[in-house]
């Protein structure tokens, strides 16, 4: 006698139950239990982007050669380039100038000291590249004043180099991420032999401007008000129009101020070392190089964006889509001149490649190879000077 339907489905529910109940829970809480880790990398990652970071070690010094000047380091793809660099170091010295390269094998750099080291200093193995090269005003002998810029938050520091032709067009220089006014001082000798007066600034949370209330970064979505009291300082100093230099992070701070600044109308132009356009171009390129996963990388993104997440990434909501300049391309007014390395490793050229595309009315792309992120006088001085010179005469920026 066969069993009624009724009874059959009876039957099979508590085997539905016991079967596959267990399985779809245990889904479930191992869904939940990745989506709690993604969610703690976000905010982990977002917090990353916005506080201001100390000098990491990414070299290590394997000789240092005192009789011959040479010191050999690590080898990466920053410290086999070619071109005059700097060296962050401890012990009795801590910051040295790197020469030529005089010498490569599979695991090292050799190259020549331009900072003389006595016979009884000692250096720490760990130490930083960089781009610097010169790391304070004095070493440009050129002359110079340290100034106090009043902003919202009170005076910033900035030095101020002011030129022999008494020009009226200044310029002022904005420095990138996690970094200070010294990277700015390698372009102050190409603008003082035009005759143009350079100010070199300094913004909120950079370790010499006031600190803000929270200590983050807002990626230039506030950096630039500290700037533009700058720009009201230069007028005030008897410029009559400023063309903004910005390097990395400063790029983007000066093309907040291109697009939103009360004094844009004293806006001659712009000059972009390795600039950051777009925000989320930037950070998705450094999220896979540190094999962030995609998901990840989206919740970091919209936790920077969201009031809510403000408790957990420690600033307020930052607008990237008003940070996209690519997006409002239509919006620029002034010439801008943009030089990048295809070869960056830290801010891809891709946004800058586009922004050229979008408006070549206005903007001039040099493109490199090689030079890697803010690192293009380091390694072709003369083609990158050439190029702002070149720029600037182009557009009657020294005419009297």
């Amino acid at each position: 006698m066969m069993p009624s339907r009724r009874a059959a489905s009876h039957g099979a529910a508590p085997l539905l139950r016991s079967g596959v109940g267990p399985v779809v829970a245990t889904l479930a809480g191992a869904l939940a239990g990745v989506l709690a880790v993604w969610g703690v990398l976000s905010v982990r990652l977002a917090r990353k982007v916005v506080t201001p970071s100390a000098r990491v070690p990414d070299t290590e010094i394997v000789d240092l050669d005192l009789p011959a000047q040479t010191i050999t380091l690590a080898r990466t793809l920053d410290t086999e380039l070619p071109g005059r660099y700097g060296l962050f170091t401890s012990g009795t010295e801590s910051y040295v100038k790197l020469g030529s390269v005089l010498g490569t094998d599979a695991r090292t750099v050799k190259r020549k000291l331009l900072t003389e080291i006595g016979p009884a200093s000692r250096l720490s193995a760990q130490a930083a590249f960089s781009g610097w090269y010169f790391d304070a005003p004095e070493q440009l002998h050129l002359p110079f004043s340290s100034e106090l810029i009043g902003s919202a938050l009170g005076p910033c520091p900035a030095w101020l180099f002011p030129a022999e032709d008494g020009l009226d067009t200044w310029v002022i220089q904005i420095h990138g991420r996690g970094t200070r006014r010294q990277e700015c001082l390698r372009a102050v000798p190409v603008f003082h032999a035009l005759g143009m007066p350079v100010l070199v600034v300094s913004y909120r949370n950079d370790g010499d401007a006031p600190r803000s209330r929270t200590g983050r970064y807002a990626l230039g979505a506030t950096e630039w008000r500290d700037v533009d009291a700058a720009i009201a300082f230069a007028l005030r100093r008897g410029a009559r129009q400023v063309l903004l230099m910005g390097w990395s992070m400063g790029g983007a701070i000066a093309l907040q101020i291109e697009l939103g600044s009360p004094h844009r109308d004293a806006i001659a132009g712009l000059v972009l070392d390795s600039p950051v356009v777009d925000w989320r171009v930037v950070l998705g390129f450094q999220a896979r190089q540190l094999r962030v996963p995609d998901p990840v990388t989206g919740l970091a993104l919209g936790a920077l964006q969201t009031h809510w997440a403000a408790p957990l990434t420690g600033t307020p909501a930052i607008p990237l889509d008003r940070l996209d300049v690519v997006s409002r391309a239509a919006e620029l007014q002034h010439p801008i001149l943009i030089l990048h390395s295809d070869d960056d490793g830290f801010v891809p050229s891709d946004a800058s490649h586009v922004l050229a595309a979008a408006r070549p009315d206005l903007v001039t792309l040099e493109s490199f190879q090689v030079a890697r992120h803010t690192k293009l006088w380091n390694y072709d001085a003369q083609r990158w000077a050439d190029a702002i010179r070149e720029w600037v005469t182009a557009h009657a920026l020294t005419a009297p």
